[in-house]
């Protein structure tokens, strides 16, 4: 069974129709005006916006049922399938691993404070070891791309990265 793309898609377009229309609105706008690149930011967007994928069925409703639904994390109930065995995943194990969770202030899939919440799961993890980051009008989507990424989130992560060394020894 298959989670079709289209589908994903619509419900994406679904959550903010107004925001959706205004933008194709002022896309048009620019056409009008005949500011080619305003124009051309807005296809850039929405040509990666749009491209959405096919997924397993079992894939995305798994996912539904763990986090959304059950909250398997932060409940201490989530086991994985590793090499055939169940383990659980226990977040106090983490002792060394430096942790930079970010949120959108707009995010409407992933709800204020969620990622937050891994530093109270990791209460073993230094407070020197721990940063969070709301970037503020960045939704779920531009937490990952464009200009908010970009300018905003990435420089964040950089410095972060930078700011903790890999102890992790390479071959």
């Amino acid at each position: 069974r298959v989670y079709p793309g289209f589908l994903q898609h619509a419900g994406f377009i679904a959550m903010n129709p107004d925001r959706h229309a205004t933008s194709h609105w002022d896309f048009y706008q620019s056409l009008v005006r005949g500011d080619m690149q305003d124009a051309e930011q807005h296809r850039r967007f929405y040509d990666e916006y749009n491209a959405v994928l096919d997924m397993p069925a079992e894939y995305y409703l798994d996912t539904i049922h763990t986090v959304f639904q059950q909250h398997k994390l932060p409940n201490g109930t989530w086991d994985v399938d590793v090499d055939g065995e169940l383990l659980r995943v226990d977040p106090k194990a983490i002792r060394d691993v430096p942790l930079f969770t970010i949120e959108g202030e707009l995010d409407d899939i992933s709800g204020s404070g969620q990622t937050e919440a891994a530093h109270g799961l990791t209460p073993n993890l230094a407070p020197a070891h721990k940063q969070h980051h709301v970037a503020m009008g960045a939704g779920h989507y531009g937490i990952f791309s464009g200009r908010r990424w970009r300018e905003l989130i990435y420089p964040k992560v950089r410095d972060f990265i930078a700011a903790h060394p890999s102890r992790i020894k390479t071959r």
